[in-house]
């Protein structure tokens, strides 16, 4: 496979931070995103400045082009609309311009938040989405902008992002076990739990058969949306109650209702993701969510 020049963006946030390590073997990462970032990337990136996002692709050259890049502060995102969609909607529109203008591929990560969480069975692809939330409109707006503009790319769903790195669940539960003698969980949402380094992985290996020469798939067949997370589902309290149980601090926690919990932002109470798609595709099969958890925690040391 000829080596590609891949612009990562985000490279600093728990997903990003993963790829970067992961996409060594297809190419020349090139990093771009804010340049406070404790890991100052290559290129300085301002996703709400669109003549900026144009100059920074046209500077990469890139063959791929990885967003690993959001807004992702739900609750927040309900009171600062314009600037999760100026981030999460327009941005990514202009991201598949840039890409489609260069004959690039776009990778670009997308949430279970897009669907209302009604059901009581995993979401496929194909059903249609009902965000409740503002985050989850602008994650929508996004999907929806990549795929107006065409071209070659790959949306992928993945839902409950968690790592050793970055702001998320995991070390949110951990900290607060630390500090409290209870902790509050709720245990009637539920979701996949998805570690951000299998994420890393399973991208990296998607554009491996992507590139490879003795893919027989057509890049037509591939491009689309795709779901991609761990196996199997929990709710948060189940989450935290498997975090705390290899510090032995699982007894803190107590089990609560999401109307015990009010928050500014609406939660799907089911989003679990059907991955049939992307095993079928691309061969991909996450672990389940407690076996990747596990390893994670041992890296932890």
């Amino acid at each position: 496979m000829i080596k590609k020049r891949i612009l990562l963006i985000g490279p600093d946030g728990q997903v990003g931070l993963q790829l970067h390590a992961c996409l060594q073997t297809i190419g020349q990462v090139i990093t771009a995103g804010w340049v406070q970032s404790p890991l100052p990337p290559m290129l300085a990136l301002d996703l709400t400045d669109h003549q900026n996002i144009r100059q920074v692709v046209a500077e990469a050259k890139p063959d791929v082009i990885i967003n690993a890049a959001a807004y992702t502060a739900v609750d927040k995102a309900e009171s600062d609309s314009d600037t999760a969609m100026a981030i999460n909607a327009t941005a990514v529109g202009i991201l598949a311009e840039e890409a489609l203008k260069r004959h690039a591929l776009l990778v670009h990560y997308s949430t279970d938040y897009v669907f209302n969480g009604k059901r009581c069975q995993p979401y496929h692809e194909d059903v249609t989405p009902d965000p409740r939330s503002v985050y989850g409109e602008t994650k929508l707006a996004g999907e929806q902008a990549i795929q107006t503009v065409g071209g070659d790319y790959l949306i992928l769903r993945t839902a409950w992002v968690y790592g050793l790195y970055g702001s998320n669940f995991l070390r949110t539960m951990q900290r607060l076990a630390n500090e409290r003698e209870r902790l509050s969980v709720v245990a009637d949402q539920i979701g996949s739990p998805t570690w951000s380094f299998t994420l890393a992985q399973a991208t990296s290996q998607i554009l491996n058969l992507y590139y490879s020469p003795f893919c027989t798939l057509s890049k037509a067949h591939m491009t689309g949306l795709y779901h991609l997370t761990a196996q199997g589902q929990t709710s948060w309290y189940g989450f935290a109650h498997e975090i705390l149980r290899y510090s032995q601090q699982a007894d803190k926690l107590t089990a609560i209702t999401t109307e015990d919990y009010p928050t500014p932002a609406t939660r799907p109470a089911y989003s679990v993701l059907a991955t049939d798609k992307i095993q079928t595709t691309f061969g991909l099969h996450l672990p389940q969510w407690q076996q990747a958890l596990a390893v994670c925690m041992a890296l932890r040391g």
